[in-house]
This record gives structure tokens, sequence and C-alpha cells, in this order.
């Protein structure tokens, strides 16, 4: 199985291909499916088996699937620490290269001009 047998966008495919990243791994494969039939999801696996990818694969091919660009927010990930908030949205951002997918992490503990970034992007729209 291949990344490609998902019938993901293009794009991302594409931005997969680029970072060489062709077969999922047990995770994905049954995760990737699942979420994008929309159906939820809890899946436990041990660090390092593609679980960040498993779930922002589909969700992006689901915000590439609404061609409307709102300025909104689309999609919130909780995450308990700033360090995976951190990681998450930099595994996004190299996923999302081919895209106009956006994305920022947004903590806690920051100065005032991290503040006024986050809060631009929330108000501006951020995917």
């Amino acid at each position: 199985m291949t990344f490609k047998d998902f019938n993901l966008d293009s794009r991302i495919i594409e931005s997969m291909d680029s970072m060489n990243y062709t077969k999922p791994t047990a995770v994905q494969e049954a995760a990737i499916p699942a979420i994008l039939s929309k159906k939820d999801l809890i899946a436990c696996a041990q660090t390092g088996t593609g679980k960040t990818a498993a779930f922002l694969l589909p969700t992006m091919h689901h915000i590439l699937e609404k061609s409307e660009h709102t300025n909104s927010v689309k999609t919130l990930i909780v995450v308990p620490t700033r360090e995976l908030a951190l990681q998450i949205d930099q595994s996004l951002q190299g996923m999302a290269y081919f895209t106009d997918v956006s994305s920022l992490a947004i903590y806690g503990g920051t100065d005032g001009s991290d503040f006024n970034l986050q809060k631009k992007a929330l108000t501006g729209g951020v995917d």
C-alpha cells in the first residue's frame, strides 16, 4: 500500500513524495481511511510510528476538499504541551508544502508579540 491508495489530494501526495514518504505505517493504514470517512477514532501507538501524519493527512484532505476560502478557523488540534503543538505545526508545514493549507501553533506563556501573531491568525483565519 502507498499513500496514493488513500486517494488523498494530489498536492498532499506531492508533499509526501518530496519528503520520501511513500508507504504508510500500520497506524496510518488503519486511521487514515476512518478519518477520511469522517468517523471518530482513538488510536494508540508508540512514539515514531506516524500518528501525527495519521490524523493530519486526512484532515488536510478535508480542508482542501472545501473550495470556500473563508477567514475562519477550520480545525482545532488540542495537545497537552507546547513542544507537541510546535512539533505538529512543523509537521503540517512540511506535509502541506504544496498546498495552501495554513497553520499556527497557539499556546500560553509567550510574550506580547507572539500573542499578537496568534490573535491575528485566529481573527483572520487559519486552517
